[in-house]
This record gives C-alpha cells, sequence and structure tokens, in this order.
C-alpha cells in the first residue's frame, strides 16, 4: 500500500483550506468567514471576493472574533474563525470555552501555521499545546489533516458537522499524497498494513512516517501506518484492531508528546491493551526560529528519529 501513495505535487496546508472555503462560500449560504487580521495568511482572498457580504475583518481582536461566531450561530449561520494557531487557542481559551465549548456552538475554529513548521517567527507564534488544550474541551472536535488535499476535505466535511470543531494545518509546502482518498470525520485512515509495529501519525508528521515506513519495510518490518486525522473523537476500534496484531506503536506529532495524539493513542492502549509505545514529538519545551526542517530535525521529529523510535519499540515486544 505504501508504493501506492503517488504525490500528485506540493502545496501548503492552509491553500487547503482556502480552497475548501472557496467551495463552501460557492455551495453554503450560511457559511461565514472571520479572521483576525490575517485573511491572505489564510488564503481567504477568493472567498472574500466572491462573498463580501459574508465576511468579517475583526482585527487584531481574536477574543472579539470568538464571541461574534458564537453570536452567529444563533442566527443559523456557520462561522469559521481564522487566525494563526497560537491566537486560535492560546489567546482565546477562555472565549473558546465559556462560549463556543460551554454552549455547544456551532463554530468551527480554523488554525494555521501550527506547530514548528511555522519556522522562522519562533516560539512566540509557534504552538506545540494546542492539540492537548483542544481535545480535553468537553464536546469540541479536533482534526488535524496531513496534506492539502486531506485539508480541504475536511474543511468541507467540518460544515455539515453539527458542533464546535478545531481544524488545525500548517504553512509549509508539503507533498500532497491524499489526492482521492476517503475521508470522514472520527475514522482513521490506513495508509498500509503491517505486523511487526504501527505507526500512527498526524499532521505533517504523517508524511515523515510514510518516509520512515518505506525505510523500515527495505529493512526487513512490516509497518501498519495509521493517519490519526481526528484526534477527537478518536477511531479506537482501528487503534486496538491494529495494536491486537503488531503489539507495539510509535506515535508522531508536530506536538508536545505531553497531551497530544500520542498520549490519546497510549490512554487507549491503556485501558484496553497495554502495549510498548515510543513517543515522536517536542519533549516539554518551546520552540525556536529557524526553517521547518532545522527544527524538525533538532526537536527529533525528522524521519530518521521516527526510524529509530520503531527499531527500539519492537525490540521492547
Amino acid at each position: 500500500m505504501l508504493n501506492d501513495l503517488v504525490v500528485s505535487g506540493k502545496k501548503d496546508t492552509r491553500s487547503g483550506f482556502g480552497d475548501g472555503m472557496t467551495e463552501l462560500g460557492r455551495s453554503n449560504k450560511n457559511v461565514v468567514a472571520l479572521t483576525a487580521d490575517l485573511a491572505g495568511s489564510l488564503k481567504l482572498n477568493q472567498f472574500i471576493k466572491e462573498n463580501p457580504d459574508r465576511f468579517v475583518q475583526c482585527g487584531i481582536a481574536e477574543a472579539n472574533m470568538i464571541g461574534i461566531a458564537a453570536g452567529l450561530t444563533i442566527g443559523g449561520k456557520i462561522p469559521f474563525t481564522t487566525t494563526f494557531a497560537n491566537f486560535s487557542t492560546g489567546r482565546v481559551y477562555d472565549q473558546i470555552r465559556q462560549s463556543v465549548a460551554y454552549s455547544g456552538k456551532n463554530v468551527k475554529i480554523c488554525a494555521s501555521h501550527a506547530g514548528l513548521t511555522l519556522g522562522e517567527d519562533g516560539a512566540t507564534h509557534q504552538i506545540l499545546e494546542d492539540i492537548g488544550m483542544m481535545k480535553m474541551l468537553p464536546g469540541m472536535t479536533v482534526i488535524v489533516p496531513c496534506d492539502y488535499a486531506q485539508t480541504k476535505a475536511a474543511t468541507l466535511a467540518i460544515a455539515d458537522y453539527e458542533g464546535p470543531v478545531y481544524l488545525r494545518f500548517g504553512r509549509p509546502v508539503w507533498p500532497i499524497f491524499t489526492e482521492g482518498l476517503p475521508f470522514e470525520i472520527g475514522k482513521a485512515q490506513v495508509l498500509n498494513e503491517g505486523t511487526d509495529l504501527t505507526i500512527f501519525a498526524c499532521g505533517h508528521m504523517v508524511w515523515n512516517a510514510v518516509e520512515a515506513a518505506r525505510s523500515l519495510e527495505a529493512n526487513g518490518l512490516s509497518v501498519e501506518l495509521i493517519n490519526i486525522h481526528t484526534i477527537k473523537p478518536l477511531d479506537e476500534e482501528a487503534i486496538l484492531r491494529s495494536l491486537k496484531k503488531t503489539r507495539c506503536a510509535v506515535t508522531v506529532e508536530e506536538h508536545n508528546v505531553l497531551g497530544g495524539m500520542g498520549d490519546s493513542v497510549a490512554q487507549v492502549a491503556a485501558r484496553h491493551f497495554p502495549v510498548p509505545i515510543e513517543y515522536v514529538g517536542t519533549n516539554d519545551t518551546f520552540g525556536e526560529s529557524g526553517t521547518p526542517m532545522q527544527l524538525l530535525e533538532k526537536y527529533g521529529l525528522n524521519t530518521d528519529h521516527i526510524i529509530r523510535a520503531a527499531e527500539k519499540v519492537v525490540k521492547r515486544k
């Protein structure tokens, strides 16, 4: 199955969101876009051009943006709020908790420039805690797509999904390899079947995991690779089915290992089928300025680190 994954090009995941919003603007008259002074960065220009009456520029006032979005849902609108992931979550967590999650408002919180791959803007703009923060909110759906095509599919899907959603994507140009593959909220995507170990990955790290799995298989290991694009609700059935077959796992995410996707997978294993698990992610640290690839290497998120974690966990079985 790994050999069936074809790279159809390279594009940033935020453009997948922007193109999805353009389609929604044409097909769903209730969709409204809001931004906190970052319309260009979130690729909203075409949506705004075609739907100027369904766009709200909130300025650098993220808390107000969340409040406006919550209010719009009362009139039946489907608001999509947009800014960088750090400002989408950490800066406005109280407003999200009180005005959106607590009351179950149908707000779509769409966050670009997540994780280390924001790059040169540095630690103040990067965020490595947001998956944990958002998944802990009762009723909040958390989705982390892996490439342009899946981000576009997720953007379209959440418009029809009732309830608050956190959609996390990024800035760098990245391989497109899920073109034509089905996307369903809450259903993990098996990209390769194997028997020796499972790699669970999300976001940009899915591609790095693909490359690691190819290297591992070339050296004789049978790797099951699963894209956990929906962190919450988590596809526990798919996770347990794989763990019962491979009996060990590596989790890979562009996020702190404390509280992220890996912890969600490990909780499922701990409750139902304990197995050795190795984490690949940032280790209780902030980021810094640098190119995306430099940062992924320094903080242990590149292909080589995934390979080493896989080799280590197989020996623990």
